[in-house]
C-alpha cells in the first residue's frame, strides 16, 4: 500500500508538467496564428459595408412609413425616375440626384418632366457597368436607392 502510494505520488508530477507543456505549445500556436494575418476570407470594407446597409434599411423603413415608391426606366442614356405615394399619387417638388458610385461620387441632379417624373439624360463618357444611388428628398422626408446601371455603348 505504501509502494502504491508513492507511484501516484511520481505521476502528479509529471502529468502536472505533461499539462503545463500542452498548455505551451497551445500557446505558441494561437501566438503564431495571431501573427501570420488570420484569414483569407476578410473584407477590409466590411464595417463601412454594414453602416451603410443598416441607413439603407432605416430609410427604406421611413420610406415604407411615409409610403414613397421609387421605380426606375433606363432607355438609351435617359433615366427616368417615378416617385408616388403610397396611394400612387406623383410626388413632385422633390429634390433628387443621381450619385455616381465611383473614386470621385459624382452627383447630378435629376430635372422633374412632369408630376413626379424625373429625368436625367446621362453623360456620354458613362458606358458599362456601374452601381448608382438615387436620392430623393422634400419637407424633410428621404429615400434612397441602389441601382446598378448598364449602359450599352
Amino acid at each position: 500500500m505504501n509502494q502504491t502510494s508513492k507511484k501516484n505520488k511520481s505521476i502528479i508530477p509529471l502529468l502536472l508538467a505533461g499539462l503545463i507543456g500542452i498548455f505551451i505549445v497551445f500557446l505558441g500556436w494561437s501566438a503564431r496564428q495571431a501573427s501570420t494575418g488570420g484569414t483569407d476570407i476578410t473584407d477590409r470594407d466590411y464595417y463601412s459595408k454594414v453602416l451603410k446597409y443598416n441607413s439603407t434599411l432605416v430609410e427604406k423603413r421611413a420610406a415604407s412609413v411615409i409610403g414613397w415608391k421609387l421605380s426606375s426606366r433606363l432607355v438609351g442614356r435617359i433615366l427616368t425616375v417615378n416617385l408616388s405615394d403610397k396611394t400612387g399619387r406623383p410626388i413632385d417638388g422633390a429634390i433628387g440626384r443621381l450619385v455616381v458610385s465611383n473614386k470621385l461620387a459624382t452627383a447630378l441632379p435629376l430635372s422633374e418632366k412632369s408630376p413626379g417624373a424625373y429625368i436625367l439624360e446621362l453623360p456620354a463618357h458613362y458606358s458599362g457597368e456601374f452601381p448608382v444611388r438615387i436620392d430623393f428628398e422634400r419637407a424633410g422626408a428621404r429615400i434612397s436607392r441602389q441601382l446598378l446601371l448598364n449602359i450599352g455603348q
